[in-house]
């Protein structure tokens, strides 16, 4: 029975890929559990267990002492010099205790433990694997949905998109490919639980690290991210050579990188602008696709005041504000905007600024 018992557990280790040592631990643990539940001994035993010769013992711990009154944990100095005449009163020695159908006990333990440790090691396998994951996209199948989640096989386990992290525009059906970022993994009593989003900024971030090679390969970075999904994002990008244009490599030839995210993220609309660490660039950059006068900065306070044509108004502020408030987080700058009609009337420029800009900008449209 031993070494059918060791070959099992040697054949087990070796094919999920758990250490042996860790099962050979878990089955002593578990065999002295066994005997004491079984033969009512509450005293200190150890089990042997030994891998060449095939055979298990059990050994307790025992006081010698001159009148025994407890068999389990004390034994007589008679007895005890019977084992080794050099033995005295209140040495601690031990005695072989296996009993006959230690083997019996031996199989249900080690098929009780065996695979409980099996699964907790694939669990923490699957955890290791996935908890290096965190903060990546994946890419799973849709097995089930309820009114709370959105369930995703990713291979070895499922994971949750719960519905605030959702794309309000998306709908998601059974079978469904689905790229996912991995916002967290935590260990829990039943496995590995992953936790996914459709809706976090870093979706577009790795999409864009994914797709477009200059960013992978560090020859352009990705500056900051703000997104509103399934509508509108912002994405702000800078390279520190002069010779690299860093939107266009993020648009590819014909916009065809661009499109390739445009598509997985269902038609959500992406502004790619240049970073600067000029606030004044950078802001009149994050604001596009409108037009700009004039960019008026309180550095103490963080915040700007943005100056456009009146009939770009609308424009820059965007729909339910949505374009202003996707530059304010993608810059970090507050931003306040107000029409040069508005701007005129409290004093912020003069007709002077505004005659230079407007030729300013008529040279520009000259030559688009």
């Amino acid at each position: 029975m031993g070494n059918q018992l060791f070959d099992a557990i040697d054949h087990l280790a070796k094919e999920k890929g758990i250490d042996k040592g860790i099962l050979m631990e878990a089955l002593e643990a578990a065999l002295i559990s066994a005997y004491k539940k079984n033969f009512k001994s509450a005293s200190n035993v150890r089990v042997e267990l030994n891998e060449e010769t095939g055979k298990m013992g059990v050994f307790s711990r025992k006081t010698i002492v001159e009148e025994v009154e407890n068999n389990q944990e004390e034994i007589s100095l008679d007895e005890a010099i019977k084992l080794d005449p050099k033995y005295e009163l209140e040495d601690v020695i031990e005695v072989e205790v296996t009993p006959k159908d230690f083997g019996r006990i031996a199989a249900q333990a080690a098929k009780q433990v065996v695979t409980q440790r099996v699964r907790e090691a694939e669990r923490g396998i699957i955890f290791s694997e996935y908890s290096d994951r965190e903060e990546d996209v994946m890419t799973g199948i849709i097995q089930r949905k309820d009114s709370r989640f959105v369930y995703v096989n990713l291979g070895k386990v499922e994971a949750k998109l719960a519905e605030a992290e959702q794309m309000p525009t998306e709908e998601y059906f059974v079978h469904d490919r689905l790229k996912v970022f991995v916002t967290k993994v935590e260990s829990t009593s039943k496995g590995p639980q992953i936790y996914i989003s459709r809706s976090h900024p870093g979706l577009l971030k790795r999409l864009f690290e994914m797709e477009v090679p200059e960013i992978y390969d560090g020859i352009v970075e990705i500056k900051s991210v703000s997104r509103e999904a399934g509508d509108r994002s912002k994405i702000s990008v800078h390279a520190p050579d002069p010779e690299i244009d860093p939107v266009g490599s993020c648009v590819g030839q014909k916009g065809q990188r661009v499109q390739v995210i445009v598509d997985e993220l269902k038609g959500e609309k992406i502004d790619i602008v240049e970073w600067s660490e000029d606030p004044v660039v950078y802001v009149t950059n994050a604001l596009s696709p409108s037009k700009v006068v004039d960019v008026l900065v309180n550095e103490e306070e963080k915040a700007t005041t943005v100056i456009v044509p009146d009939y770009q108004l609308s424009l820059a502020i965007g729909k339910r504000g949505q374009n202003a408030r996707l530059a304010a987080k993608l810059t970090g700058w507050k931003i306040d905007i107000k029409s040069e009609s508005d701007a005129r009337a409290e004093g912020l420029i003069t007709d002077t600024d505004d005659e230079e800009t407007y030729s300013d900008n008529n040279d520009e449209d000259l030559f688009e």
